[in-house]
């Protein structure tokens, strides 16, 4: 069969619904500045999907120190890969500035969350090695478990039976192959909100003697003491071997990195194959996460302003009989019960007549017959925000269980 045949027969189970939905529930547009309040297809919408978390991505201050960044030395400086020809003193200060913060030897910058979460992953383990990790990985986990040539075991998430199952399957089978063992899992997982249960996990470290790789991404700079994580938040970051983060959620830029002992580290800078093959960071871009990591250090009002509004939201929406599952993070998800039809049209009455725009999450994400609706807060939504959505929720499901959302198939939107 011809590889193009294939594809056009199988769109893939988000790619099947491509041309109803593109635009305005896949690849929608929201413009103007970033905020609570943006323009989507030409009407201001109340904003709970975008994850400025503290805040900072339209800051006075943060878009100063941009924006001079960026006419002193412009968008291709330095140009080529750090290894070859794109290292500069900006790039190892914040380095150093990330290592020092997350109270850890050293840090690596990398280009990309999702790429670097990837390929630091597949860049720590050998054939001989043993992945071990969470059910519910970010898909960026995943696939860096995907590149490794060894075995690997899932466990169910945040099940420490079914974790001590998988352990003991890895310890045996690394008597065989001489080779060690890595677990991965989240800080704070991105959907459902809950943090992975670091505390627990780490109490087994002894025993099977694994190392830990935490993907932190949703949880640096929103839990733990100014922001330093979820290992802090339970006690344990002195027990992470290797704590990613990103700079694409508290810090509203483009980035990440990896911290944990110098050695380790050091090895990561010239085994990481998407780091040593890619360009440098632009020097704005480090210039402005170091403003960014800065003010997350010394200016702790836009993490409280943060909690503020997230327990506002959490609180009020069970107070009202929401079901919000087990998040304990600033994450918050809404589960209803219903199909795809009515996804779809509870969404467009909530963008179209209630005027808040929040993401939208069904099956195969989700389990079939479940609408989760998934909002962001942030340090620029108001206490007046977090009231009208709640009262607008709790209208659009009485809409949805009187069966005025029945549909089967997608709504029409054009």
């Amino acid at each position: 069969m011809d590889i193009f045949d294939r594809i056009r027969k199988d769109r893939g189970p988000l790619g099947q619904h491509a041309r109803e939905s593109h635009g305005y529930f896949t690849f929608p547009k929201l413009e103007g500045d970033i905020s609570n309040r943006m323009m989507f297809r030409g009407k201001e919408v109340l904003v709970w999907s975008i994850n400025n978390y503290l805040g900072l991505s339209n800051h006075p201050e943060v878009r100063k120190v941009d924006a001079d960044a960026s006419a002193e030395w412009g968008m291709g400086y330095p140009m080529g890969a750090r290894m070859m020809s794109g290292q500069t003193s900006q790039h190892e200060l914040l380095e150093e500035q990330l290592a020092d913060f997350m109270q850890k030897e050293d840090a690596f910058l990398l280009n990309y969350g999702y790429q670097g979460c990837q390929s630091a992953i597949e860049a720590l383990v050998s054939r001989h090695d043993v992945i071990v990790y969470d059910s519910e990985s970010h898909a960026c986990m995943v696939d860096g478990v995907r590149l490794h040539q060894g075995k690997r075991f899932v466990f169910q998430h945040n099940d420490m039976e079914s974790f001590k199952k998988q352990l003991d399957r890895a310890r045996e089978l690394c008597k065989q192959t001489g080779g060690g063992i890595l677990v991965v899992t989240e800080g704070v997982f991105g959907m459902a909100g809950d943090q992975g249960k670091l505390a627990e996990i780490c109490a087994y470290k002894e025993e099977y003697q694994f190392r830990l790789f935490v993907d932190d991404a949703h949880g640096f700079g929103t839990v733990g003491e100014d922001g330093r994580g979820t290992g802090d938040a339970q006690g344990v970051q002195d027990q992470i071997d290797v704590y990613f983060g990103t700079f694409a959620k508290a810090m509203a830029t483009i980035g990440a990195f990896v911290a944990g002992d110098e050695d380790v580290i050091d090895y990561l800078r010239y085994n990481m194959r998407s780091q040593t093959f890619a360009k440098s960071l632009p020097m704005p871009i480090v210039i402005g996460a170091q403003k960014r990591l800065e003010m997350m250090r010394t200016q702790p009002e836009h993490k409280a302003k943060l909690w503020e509004i997230a327990t506002a939201l959490q609180e009020g929406l069970k107070a009202e009989g929401f079901n919000i599952g087990v998040t304990n993070s600033c994450v918050t998800p809404v589960f209803l019960s219903g199909g795809l039809g009515e996804a779809t049209n509870l969404t467009l009455d909530l963008r179209e007549n209630y005027g808040i725009f929040c993401s939208i999450v069904v099956y195969p994400v989700v389990p079939k017959d479940t609408i989760m609706l998934r909002l962001i807060p942030t340090a620029v939504h108001t206490l007046e925000d977090v009231q009208y959505t709640i009262e607008t929720f709790k209208k659009v499901k009485a809409k949805l269980f009187a069966g005025e959302y029945k549909s089967e198939s997608i709504a029409s939107w054009a």
